[in-house]
């Protein structure tokens, strides 16, 4: 036969195949000469015969004027519960599908009633391309015998398409043309095979252009490129299109259209490299980026450079204006803009837009419930720690900041200000609301766990060995991240204490010691404040690690740098039969305190990850269990306070002044401060205490965006997570299942990227696998996985998923300022290393 007949047979087969019984319309008899081919042999009428169509053998029954015949015919074929395919032959019928007298056999089996044209042009574009194909199936009255000889290899009409013959290496018409439009390689052979006629008529067919004829290729494609992506912007737009795209004539159907926006798509994903700068060249040509269009007219396609641009603006200028969450519905809608994968920067400046979105969505819910917060500072606490509680503001501010350090160019100042204030402006109504709440409570919130009996009641009940992680200055928000970045199979608990006041480390580390839950008081000796369990004074750390040792037996007592940087079996060494060991973290408020508020913002993030880190560690040396807590929180802003929010201070008998609060006897309680007796926080003491009941300052000197000291949520709120981690061999497997490619030769920008896959062994990854990326440092994380480019990306773990076969971008941010660095893939659930870079990386940053 021929490939019409092999085509159609084979369409008809698959019916019969999945439905059993076909009924085949065919209302202009254009397929009688196929049947014939079929049947073989004359029909006979009243009865069904035997055939065989692609190697499926049934009958075929044949309409010849009476329905009932037909049935009369099919029913016998059809009674059992599996009947033997059965094809029914309509000619000159329209198909009814509501009185026909063979619905039973259509519903219970199905129909075919495609056009000769159609098949026929399924079969075509083997050989033709559509231009030369629409020529063919112009004339009204083309047969089923002229199109089966155009289909034949032997005998045909027209020559086969040397177009095809040029583009031998791509499929599809859309695709040779996409081919053609990028690149002009091919054009000496288009010309000296005189394809130029079939490549004008292919563009007439698919996109509906007219080409001028007699114009050399390279008008032809410029005039073509611009027909597709000035088509594809205008019919984007919402608003009328601009004069310059008055030249470019409109496609004439939906059709045309599609196909337009099927072909810029295809330039896109095919030939990303070549489609920036030839639609650079097309904006350019038409005008566009000082074309006065509205961003909020801008469609969903971004099919020029400057829309994009256009558009970060206007998400600017939402979150200045305050419609916060119009701002993240348009961040959301470009994520995945094509200009954005293909440029890091660009897509960090939305991720900063994203952060200050949400930061302004949640600003907004978070004063809205402050407001109807009431008196009771218990319902404070639980509002700000609930699962969707207010401790997500600060989060998110957090996030914002730390993003905000590592861009090359910092966000607009308008839009980023506002999202500040609002943060700011929140915080300082929860400040007050909570300190009037606490001073009706007479400062003490009854409910939930006070800071004084996490090592009684937590850390005492865990079994040994366990560490006890004392970290200076985390809050709340930082607890609860931490949870989520330690393993799936950690067991994992996260509550909110309430902090001794004043939240200051000598305190609020003293409040956390054994024995603290049966005698603390925060007093005055030999001129220096702390605090005091039974009969030792606490004033610093030393002393603190003498009551603890002198409490606690087989007690070890190590910093978290020093527990990181230490190789497995010395760690071992080190803490082998020890019962609690004391793991000390100071990093957050170092960063906080030193005055470096830029500096600050990039450590605090890679501080969760190596408490995790450390966590991790501790589980594969035999110490499964932990508890993390803290000694006090923080208020952490983007700039120094303002000269109006420092308040000077009481004056009288000074013990000591901090930023937050002020400690000694007598003196004056300045204007939006308030005054509490020492003896009224239950301590035997004659001190007094005076806090800002905002989140104002004394004028203490210092940087004055990071302090704590006084009584608000951030700083008197503190995390206790209890975790049990089993210990697991962390080695890396042999099989390389992640590889890394484009890795630098030195990192000088805190933002870059590099190219994940999926090992090479296919047959082992027929999934997506969840991984980890990290830069590690002497042991130490110093930054993480930040943005993923087309790939799932989870924000708050760091974790990318990977999918077989495809690569995938990962942008990275440095936290912390390093000699060198590895780059280390992880798998989350169990921290075996997937890929570590064979050697350090230098870091050179302003390079």
């Amino acid at each position: 036969m021929h490939p019409l007949h092999d085509y159609l047979a084979k369409q008809l087969a698959e019916k019969l195949k999945a439905r059993r019984v076909v009924v085949w319309y065919d209302p202009r008899r254009e397929f009688g000469p196929f049947v014939d081919e079929v049947r073989g042999a004359p029909n006979t009428r009243g009865a069904a015969a035997s055939v065989s169509l692609a190697g499926v053998a049934g009958k075929l029954a044949e309409y010849d004027g009476s329905f009932l015949e037909l049935r009369t015919v099919a029913e016998p074929l059809t009674d059992g519960d599996e009947p033997e395919p059965l094809l029914l032959y309509v000619p000159g019928v329209r198909p009814d599908p509501k009185s026909s007298l063979l619905l039973e056999l259509e519903k219970a089996g199905g129909t075919y009633d495609r056009a000769l044209k159609w098949v026929a042009r399924q079969v075509l574009r083997k050989r033709y391309t559509d231009g030369v194909i629409d020529e063919m199936l112009a004339p009204e009255r083309v047969s089923y015998e002229d199109l089966a000889r155009a289909a034949s290899d032997t005998a045909s009409a027209e020559p086969p398409s040397l177009l095809k013959g040029i583009f031998r290496d791509v499929s599809g018409n859309d695709a040779l043309l996409a081919a053609w439009l990028v690149r002009d390689a091919r054009d000496p052979d288009i010309e000296a095979k005189e394809a130029t006629r079939e490549l004008i008529k292919l563009v007439r067919s698919r996109l509906g252009l007219e080409l001028p004829a007699g114009a050399p290729l390279a008008k032809l494609r410029s005039v073509t490129l611009r027909y597709v992506l000035g088509s594809e912007f205008r019919a984007d737009l919402r608003c009328p299109a601009p004069a310059s795209l008055d030249g470019i004539p409109s496609p004439a159907t939906e059709k045309e259209q599609e196909a337009i926006r099927d072909l810029a798509r295809r330039l896109r994903t095919m030939f990303a490299d070549d489609y920036a700068p030839l639609a650079d060249r097309v904006e350019a040509e038409l005008g566009l980026r000082n074309a006065r269009i509205q961003a909020e007219a801008l469609g969903a396609i971004d099919t020029f450079r400057f829309e994009e641009r256009a558009l970060l603006t206007h998400c600017g200028e939402l979150i200045a204006n305050q419609r916060f969450a119009e701002a993240l519905a348009l961040v959301t809608e470009r994520e995945h803009s094509f200009w954005l994968d293909r440029d890091i920067a660009r897509k960090a400046q939305w991720e900063a837009c994203r952060r200050m979105a949400e930061l302004g969505v949640l600003a907004t819910t978070v004063r809205a419930a402050v407001a109807k917060a009431g008196a009771d500072p218990n319902a404070w606490v639980d509002a700000y720690t609930a699962s969707d509680g207010w401790y997500r503001l600060d989060q998110a501010q957090r996030r914002l900041e730390a993003w905000v350090t590592n861009l090359d160019e910092e966000p607009s100042e308008r839009p980023l200000g506002v999202v500040r204030r609002a943060y700011e402006d929140v915080c300082h109504l929860m400040a007050e609301g909570f300190t009037k709440a606490l001073s009706r409570a007479h400062w003490a919130v009854s409910a939930g766990l006070h800071q004084t009996k996490i090592y009684s009641e937590v850390v005492a009940s865990r079994p040994r060995p366990v560490a006890y992680f004392l970290v200076d200055a985390m809050r709340f928000e930082m607890g609860v991240e931490l949870a989520e970045r330690l393993p799936r199979v950690a067991e994992v608990g996260v509550r909110p204490a309430i902090g001794a006041l004043p939240s200051i480390t000598p305190v609020g580390m003293a409040a956390l010691q054994p024995g603290a839950s049966s005698s603390f008081s925060v007093v005055a000796q030999g001129g220096k404040l702390g605090a005091r369990i039974d009969d030792a004074f606490l004033p610093d750390l030393a002393a603190r690690k003498k009551l603890a040792a002198a409490r606690v037996p087989k007690l070890v007592d190590l910093g978290l740098d020093e527990l990181l940087s230490l190789q497995p079996s010395k760690l071992a060494k080190k803490i082998d039969g020890a019962q609690v060991l004391i793991v000390r973290s100071q990093e957050i408020d170092q960063a906080g305190e030193t005055g470096f508020t830029f500096q600050a913002r990039q450590v605090m993030d890679t501080v969760i990850d190596n408490l995790a880190r450390a966590i991790r560690k501790l589980s594969t040396a035999g110490v499964e269990h932990s508890v993390v807590t803290a000694d006090h929180g923080h208020l952490f802003f983007a700039v120094d306070r303002d000269e109006s929010m420092r308040t000077d201070a009481p004056g009288g008998g000074q013990v000591e002044l901090h930023r937050r609060c002020w400690i000694g006897r007598g003196g004056a309680t300045p204007a939006g401060s308030v005054r509490v007796a020492a003896s009224a926080l239950g301590y035997a003491s004659d001190l007094e205490l005076v806090f800002p009941t905002g989140c104002g300052v004394f004028k203490a000197g210092g940087d004055l965006a990071f302090h704590h000291g006084g009584t608000s949520l951030q700083e008197l709120v503190i995390p206790v997570l209890t975790v049990r981690l089993k210990g697991r061999e962390s080695a890396r497997p042999t099989s390389g299942p992640v590889t890394v490619s484009g890795l630098p030769d030195a990192i000088t920008n805190r933002i870059f990227t590099v190219t994940l896959q999926l090992g090479q062994n296919l047959a082992l990854f027929s999934s997506p696998l969840l991984v980890r990326p990290l830069l590690i440092a002497s042991g130490r994380q110093v930054g993480a996985a930040e943005l993923a480019i087309e790939a799932d990306f989870d924000r708050a773990t760091g974790c990318v998923k990977l999918s077989p076969g495809k690569a995938t971008i990962v942008a990275f941010k440095l936290g912390e300022t390093v000699a060198s660095l590895r780059v280390v893939v992880q798998d989350p659930a169990t921290d075996a290393e997937l890929y570590r870079s064979p050697t350090d990386i230098p870091v050179r940053l302003g390079v």
